[in-house]
C-alpha cells in the first residue's frame, strides 16, 4: 500500500486528494495537511470584497467531506519536509509518506513593498480572510460618501486577472450605489501596457481591456513600480522602456488594492536548505516535464507554487499566471504519473500549460485563451460579454459543489470548454 500526501487544499490539492483516491482506490492511502480547515473558493473573493457573496457562500468544512472519501485530513501548518527521510513534520507530529505533493499556493509577499497588505494601508483579495476584511472597510469607505481608488499590481506580480476584475466589479458597484461620480479610479501596474497579463497579451486583450478601462473611465499608470502604500496615497516610479525610472508619482488614495508578489511559502522554500536543486530563489518549486522535482523523483507540485519563467522579458518584471485550467491539467497528469510509478512504471503524463481564464467585470465578463502558453500560440483568443459574466457565475457553483461531493472531474474541460466553444476553437 502507497500513502501519498498533499500539503494543502486549495483548487489544486482538493482536487488532486478526490482524483488519486479515485484512481488508487482503497488499497492505497490518501492524507491532506491544510493549514486551513475550510475549503474557500478563491476565484470569488472579489465578490466577496463588495459583499456581493458571504464567506459562506463560497466556502465550506473539508473534514466531513473527505471522510466520506475515506481520505485522512490533518489540519495544521507543515512546518518542515524532510525529503531524505520521507517526511513531513506538522508541528511535532511525523507524517510518512511514499509520494508527497505540493499544492502549498504562494506566500503573500507584502513585505516587498512599504505599507502594502492589510497589515499596512490597503486591502487584499488574495484569500478569503482578506477579502471579507477588505469588505468591511468597502463598505466604510463607500457609508462616508466614497473617495479616490487605486487598484491593481505591484512589480513582480504574477496575477493579474483579479486586479482587473476587481477594478471593474467595484466600478459596477459604485454605479449600483450612485457614488461612482465620487469615486475616481487609477489603476496601476508593473505591465508594459494595459491586458498584457503576464502572458505576452492573449488576442486582443489590449484593446479589449484598454476599451473596457475607457468606458469605465478607469485612467492608468502601466511600467510602474509601487514605492509605498500610505493611509492617504500610492506612489509609484514609472518607468521607461529599459525600466529607469522616469518620475516619481503621487496617486490619492482612500481604497487601495493591490496584488503582492508571490514567493514560495517558507516550508518550500526551506528545501534549499537540503539541496539547491529543490526550490529557485524565490522558493518555487522546480519540475520537471512531469512535474516531478529533479532531486527527488517521488515529490510532484501542482499549481502556484510551481516554477515558471516569465513569458517574455519586460522592463519591469512580470510573472506567469497559473490559471485554473493550467492547474487542473496539472492534478490530472500527476495523478496518473504517480498511478504509473505505483504499477513500476515510468511517469509519461505531460500537463498542458495552456492558460485560459475566465473574468467577471460586474455587469460583463472576458475570457481568454492562450494555447500554448508561450508565443507563437495555435490559439489566442479574447473576447467580451454578459456570457461570460455568466459563464464565471455557474463555474463557481460548479466547482463548489464538486468539491462538496468529490466529484473529481475536470472542470475546465468538462464546463467551461462547452459552453465557450474551446474545442471548436483548437480545431480550426
Amino acid at each position: 500500500m502507497a500513502h501519498i500526501v498533499v500539503i494543502g487544499a486549495s483548487t489544486g490539492g482538493l482536487p488532486f486528494a478526490y482524483d488519486i483516491k479515485k484512481t488508487l482506490g482503497k488499497n492505497h492511502e490518501v492524507t491532506v495537511i491544510s493549514n486551513n480547515p475550510n475549503f474557500n473558493f478563491i476565484p470569488s473573493n472579489p465578490w466577496v470584497a463588495v459583499g456581493w457573496r458571504s464567506e459562506s457562500d463560497i466556502s465550506f468544512e473539508l473534514e466531513p467531506k473527505l471522510t466520506r472519501k475515506n481520505i485522512n485530513l490533518i489540519v495544521g501548518e507543515a512546518t518542515e519536509i524532510k525529503p531524505d527521510e520521507n517526511q513531513v513534520l506538522v508541528g511535532e507530529q511525523v507524517v510518512d509518506y511514499d509520494y508527497l505533493v505540493l499544492a502549498t499556493g504562494p506566500k503573500l509577499a507584502f513585505d516587498e513593498v512599504e505599507g502594502l497588505g492589510p497589515d499596512g494601508h490597503s486591502v487584499s483579495i488574495c484569500t478569503t480572510a482578506h477579502a471579507e476584511v477588505g469588505r468591511q472597510k468597502w463598505e466604510e469607505f463607500c457609508s462616508n460618501g466614497g473617495g479616490p481608488i487605486v487598484v491593481g499590481a505591484v512589480q513582480g506580480a504574477s496575477c493579474f486577472g483579479p486586479a482587473y476584475e476587481f477594478a471593474t466589479i467595484m466600478e459596477t458597484d459604485l454605479r449600483k450605489r450612485g457614488i461612482r461620480d465620487k469615486c475616481p479610479i487609477t489603476f496601476v501596474t508593473p505591465e508594459p501596457y494595459i491586458g498584457h497579463l503576464g502572458l505576452g497579451g492573449v488576442g486582443d486583450s489590449k484593446g479589449l481591456l484598454e476599451g473596457e478601462c475607457r468606458h469605465r473611465h478607469i485612467k492608468w499608470h502601466i511600467n510602474s513600480k509601487v514605492a509605498s502604500v500610505q493611509a492617504d496615497k500610492v506612489v509609484i516610479e514609472e518607468c521607461d522602456d529599459n525600466g529607469e525610472v522616469v518620475k516619481t508619482v503621487e496617486i490619492a488614495s482612500a481604497y487601495t488594492m493591490l496584488l503582492p508578489a508571490f514567493k514560495g511559502v517558507d516550508t518550500v522554500a526551506n528545501l534549499a536548505n537540503v539541496d539547491a536543486g529543490y526550490v529557485n530563489p524565490r522558493g518555487f518549486v522546480f519540475v520537471n516535464e512531469h512535474h516531478q522535482s529533479p532531486v527527488k523523483n517521488n515529490i510532484f507540485s501542482v499549481g502556484v507554487n510551481i516554477a515558471i519563467p516569465p513569458v517574455e522579458a519586460t522592463p519591469i518584471m512580470c510573472g506567469t499566471p497559473k490559471t485554473g485550467y493550467m492547474i487542473e491539467s496539472m492534478v490530472t497528469a500527476v495523478v496518473h504519473n504517480i498511478e504509473e510509478m505505483i504499477d513500476g512504471k515510468e511517469p509519461s503524463n505531460i500537463p498542458t500549460w495552456n492558460a485560459v481564464c475566465i473574468a467577471d467585470m460586474g455587469d460583463t465578463g472576458a475570457a481568454f485563451v492562450a494555447m500554448p502558453q508561450i508565443p507563437p500560440r495555435n490559439v489566442t483568443w479574447a473576447k467580451k460579454g454578459k456570457m461570460m459574466h455568466l459563464a464565471k457565475i455557474a463555474f463557481e457553483k460548479f466547482f463548489i459543489r464538486n468539491m462538496k461531493t468529490g466529484n473529481s472531474e475536470p472542470a475546465y474541460q468538462k464546463y467551461i470548454f462547452k459552453m465557450l466553444g474551446i474545442e471548436r476553437l483548437k480545431k480550426k
